[in-house]
């Protein structure tokens, strides 16, 4: 026996100790020494721990009273190891930055990073374990897939900081570090180092700037979105400025694109006719309508898409329908409040991000609803969707839906929709959630998603015209072929006076 006493877990330090990190949202431990027969440190126990920390392999509190060299033999003699018995020694406080822990565990990440800060306490040490490999992952993903970059300006020393995203905006070598303010205002297009300056101005007076500049860049024009603050110190001097920048150029091409298009509309000259092709261009060329019955795993699926009468700007009605990698199959539909190109607009803008987010394997429809919620909220739009993930191996039918229209379903001549499901409205409230129903499908059933144009034709009631299509519905899964959704998307009327109508009908194959 060694002649050092080993702290107790069973006195009231450690009572105390796990009262207090019980509170704690983090990954917090005290750990005491437990020694050996010549009185050195051997191995250190886990004394107290925080409820709410896990571990890589998703272990919490149940790890009190085990060794670290049970838990995490491969630790033993390692430079955390090390610094663990260094702080106990010392009573100095120290912190290993980015320490990779490596597992040959099946089923456990192989190599994660984290930081971990040691302090000495009560004869122990507090250990605070902070996961950072999976947070870069998060921001590396967020701003490759928004186009996205920060950096940071000290204007004391005129050091910059860029992240990873800021090398693949400006197409920049990481190894030549971030680009000198001169280096920047010389890609900046001529026209545009007004605006720059203006920007300046604007930091100057305390408020917040927020640009859009072209930078010509490898021999092509980039438009960038430059949303920029000061930091200051107490007296009100400037310190540092925080830059927030996206790479906008698809938006900007797309909208001088439309702009075009609107301006070719306003020519007094144009016929009637005329006007409802351009119309028709413009819809086709965000998101074309198959004319035919469009063959999906499992799924057998048709758009039928009629623009408003009166309505000679596009709408914000749009639809997906895509197989995945993994063999399953998306539907979504939508609507974006409004009319005219800014409603084009929002609908480019939700349909692009949610192939955009189906890419990152991203599947769950009610994570799906919430990203396009938060894009929404971004836009300052407002508008509703549904979305659907079609599993052809076990026939379920995963959907959330956000303000929509509960999509419609019959099976052998019966019909009504599915539901009931809340989900809020997109753009309302950027922390809503979305719930996901399951549903199981079988051969020849009809699922029906839609607009409210399809529905919402004054004087008649809304009611009345969704019993109608239940009907309908109803009627057409009595003897299903490959004929019906042609047939059921035939019937679905002329259009809405006021309002655009998308429909997406999907059949289930054997």
């Amino acid at each position: 026996m060694s002649g050092r006493a080993e702290p107790s877990s069973d006195g009231s330090a450690a009572s105390i100790v796990q009262e207090i990190l019980s509170r704690l949202p983090g990954g917090c431990t005290w750990l005491v020494p437990v020694f050996g027969p010549d009185g050195h440190v051997a191995d250190f126990r886990i004394a107290a721990t925080g409820d709410q920390g896990h571990d890589i392999y998703g272990r919490g509190a149940g790890r009190r009273g085990a060794r670290l060299s049970e838990l995490y033999p491969s630790m033993v003699g390692g430079q955390l190891w090390g610094l663990y018995q260094r702080v106990h020694a010392t009573g100095v406080a120290g912190r290993m930055a980015d320490f990779q822990y490596q597992e040959k565990t099946s089923g456990v990440v192989a190599e994660s990073l984290f930081d971990v800060i040691v302090h000495p306490m009560l004869g122990g040490l507090l250990v605070l374990w902070q996961r950072v490999d999976e947070d870069r992952r998060r921001l590396e993903h967020t701003e490759r897939l928004g186009r996205l970059g920060w950096a940071e300006y000290d204007l004391l020393t005129g050091v910059s900081d860029w992240s990873p995203g800021m090398y693949s905006i400006f197409e920049r070598d990481l190894a030549l570090g971030p680009m000198s303010r001169a280096e920047q205002s010389a890609a900046i297009v001529a026209e545009d180092r007004g605006l720059a300056e203006t920007a300046w101005q604007t930091l100057d007076s305390g408020a917040l700037s927020d640009v859009t500049v072209r930078f010509e860049l490898s021999g092509t024009v980039r438009h960038l979105r430059i949303l920029s603050e000061v930091a200051r110190d107490a007296a009100g001097s400037p310190l540092k400025v925080y830059a927030l920048v996206q790479d906008v150029t698809a938006r900007e091409e797309s909208r001088t694109e439309i702009e075009r298009l609107r301006d070719q509309l306003l020519v007094g000259e144009m016929t009637a006719l005329a006007e409802h092709r351009l119309a028709a261009q413009l819809q086709n060329m965000i998101q074309p309508i198959p004319v035919e019955p469009v063959s999906l795993p499992g799924i057998e699926a048709m758009v039928r898409y009629l623009p408003a009468e009166s309505a000679i700007q596009v709408g914000g009605d749009w639809y997906h329908a895509q197989a995945l990698p993994d063999g399953r199959v998306v539907l979504a539909i939508g609507d974006v409040a409004g009319h005219g190109l800014s409603a084009a607009s929002g609908m480019a803008y939700l349909r692009y991000a949610l192939v955009a987010w189906l890419s990152t394997d991203v599947r769950d429809p009610g994570i799906l609803l919430g990203h396009l919620n938060r894009l929404c909220v971004q836009l300052k739009i407002t508008g509703t969707a549904l979305v659907a993930v079609y599993d052809p191996a076990t026939r379920a039918l995963r959907w959330a839906r956000a303000g929509h229209l509960l999509p419609l379903f019959a099976r052998n001549g019966r019909g009504g929709p599915l539901g009931p499901l809340d989900g809020m409205l997109l753009g309302a409230d950027i922390d809503a959630a979305y719930p996901v129903a399951e549903t199981e499908l079988h051969t020849d059933d009809l699922v029906l998603l839609y607009t409210d144009g399809l529905v919402e034709r004054r004087p008649v009631d809304t009611l009345v015209l969704t019993g109608q299509l239940i009907d309908m519905l109803a009627q057409s899964s009595i003897s299903v072929d490959d004929a019906t959704l042609v047939s059921l998307v035939g019937q679905l009327g002329e259009p809405s006076r006021f309002d655009d109508t998308c429909v997406l009908a999907a059949r289930v194959l054997a």
